[in-house]
């Protein structure tokens, strides 16, 4: 059976990173390259981050000073030396290849949780896929897909609560995600999404 030891994974990733052709991590990941600074800038979860391999460091490019989910500083490194020039298939899936195994038991995700959020509010479910840079992806009632990183897409979907049904909530990957990282970094980033989605909350006035 596959061992999944995200740790290690980081720190050879931050090795590989050091040691990696700039402009090939660039067309592979779709990340930028400051030449001057030796720093990588890519998006993450609609966010910008500055990735300093010589530092071994993280951040958010707008907010340095903010402290980002572990699993982001973990995976985005991993995800720089390992991303292929392959772009999304634009297919949707419930499970990745492998992924009945990974997904379930202690890494099952919130996703009732995030039902019972958003239960009987549409308009929020949106608002928090606008937070996400996310568009709409035309599954159940409200629905929209968002790039994890710039080759790694998901998916939230949500059918609303009504007389008949609880609410109900499913997060779908691109079916190449796990070709640019292994299921654990999939599986952390999936994570930190579905957090977000529990964490968001809306200045709606009225």
């Amino acid at each position: 059976m596959e061992k999944y030891n995200i740790q290690s994974g980081e720190e050879k990733a931050w090795r590989e990173l050091c040691e990696a052709d700039p402009q090939t991590v660039c067309r592979n990941s779709g990340a930028s390259y400051d030449e001057a600074a030796g720093i990588y800038k890519i998006e993450v979860l609609g966010e910008e981050y500055s990735v300093d391999p010589a530092g071994r460091t993280v951040t958010n490019s707008s907010d340095p000073a903010r402290k980002h989910e572990y699993f982001i500083g973990l995976s985005t490194p991993i995800y720089l030396v390992k991303a292929k020039d392959i772009p999304p298939s634009g297919e949707m899936v419930k499970e990745l290849k492998g992924g009945d195994f990974f997904f379930r038991g202690s890494h099952t995700l919130p996703l009732d949780a995030i039902a019972q959020k958003y239960a009987r509010d549409r308009e929020l479910f949106i608002l928090a896929g606008k937070r996400f840079g996310g568009r709409p992806a035309g599954i159940g009632d409200a629905s929209f897909t968002f790039n994890v990183f710039p080759r790694v897409v998901m998916a939230f979907a949500l059918w609303l609560e009504d007389e008949e049904f609880e609410a109900r909530a499913s997060l779908l990957f691109d079916s190449n995600a796990g070709r640019h990282m292994a299921l654990d970094v999939v599986w952390a980033m999936a994570l930190v999404a579905c957090q977000r989605m529990l964490d968001f909350t809306s200045s709606r006035t009225g």
